[in-house]
């Protein structure tokens, strides 16, 4: 009986420990949501698998120089392939340096159709100076802010829940809060993903080609600098010459004049 009696009370304490323990969940609804959902979010950025069907998520750049006969042959070459595999030109630069004229192009082009690109390009290219093809492979950063971006709306959710049952104003204003650090945070994300999306959609190739003029070696620019200098230092003293050929009259008036003073000094002199 006793130990009836005992098991009794124990049951009876532990009735009443669970009912106290109700009511504390029930005062601190609002803690104990968010701590769910905390948990929840924590189990959300676990990564899933990536579904077969979704493929790599592959960004693809190229980097081109080369030397051309025909500059401007070159050009439209490029021009008309980048039409012809629906691409981009996102930059078109020319200009000239010491000894060559060139151009430097930026394209993009759907990914699918790089390859044909590079391959329409290099026809009738005999070497490139430089040819490098890169391909960065961004699929796990991919599920991880896809991951990502959904935890934070189930978040965003959670919390708009909470706050259509907050009860004054504090609430409120914290609950608001948290929304707008959450959403900065899904713009962020949205962000990022949509510019991966875009490099791995269209693949970027830099294009630079030139030809080199007639005056190439060192040693013939520099003689030639020498003769032209030589040319200018005697077309300089000709000049100086003539000028002073074509000042003979201010001159002639300028002795008439001190001509003149001499006499003028010379009398005055005599007469003192």
């Amino acid at each position: 009986m006793k130990i009836v009696s005992a098991l009794l009370l124990l049951f009876v304490l532990g009735c009443s420990n669970g009912s106290s323990n109700k009511n504390y969940t029930t005062d601190s609804s609002m803690a104990g949501m968010e701590i769910a959902e905390e948990a929840e979010m924590r189990q959300s950025l676990i990564p899933e698998a990536a579904p077969e069907e979704q493929g790599q998520k592959i960004i693809k750049t190229a980097r081109l120089a080369f030397e051309t006969k025909d500059v401007e042959a070159t050009h439209k070459k490029i021009l008309q392939l980048a039409s012809q595999y629906k691409g981009l030109v996102q930059s078109d630069n020319s200009g000239k340096d010491y000894n060559r004229i060139y151009k430097n192009l930026i394209v993009r082009v759907p990914t699918e159709n790089f390859q044909q690109f590079i391959d329409g390009i290099s026809e009738g290219v005999a070497y490139f100076d430089q040819k490098d093809i890169s391909r960065q492979d961004v699929s796990e950063e991919f599920v991880d802010l896809e991951a990502r971006l959904k935890a934070k709306r189930t978040l965003e959710e959670r919390y708009l829940e909470l706050l259509k049952k907050a009860n004054n104003v504090k609430e409120m204003l914290e609950i608001e809060r948290e929304l707008s650090n959450i959403r900065e945070e899904i713009e962020a994300k949205q962000g990022r993903l949509q510019y991966l999306q875009n490099q791995v959609s269209m693949s970027t190739v830099n294009i630079e080609f030139y030809k080199t003029t007639a005056e190439t070696g060192i040693t013939q620019s520099y003689g030639q600098k020498m003769k032209n200098a030589l040319q200018g230092g005697w077309n300089g003293i000709s000049v100086f010459f003539l000028g002073v050929l074509y000042l003979w009259p201010l001159f002639l008036v300028a002795i008439i004049i001190v001509f003149v003073l001499r006499i003028f000094l010379k009398k005055r002199k005599k007469t003192h």
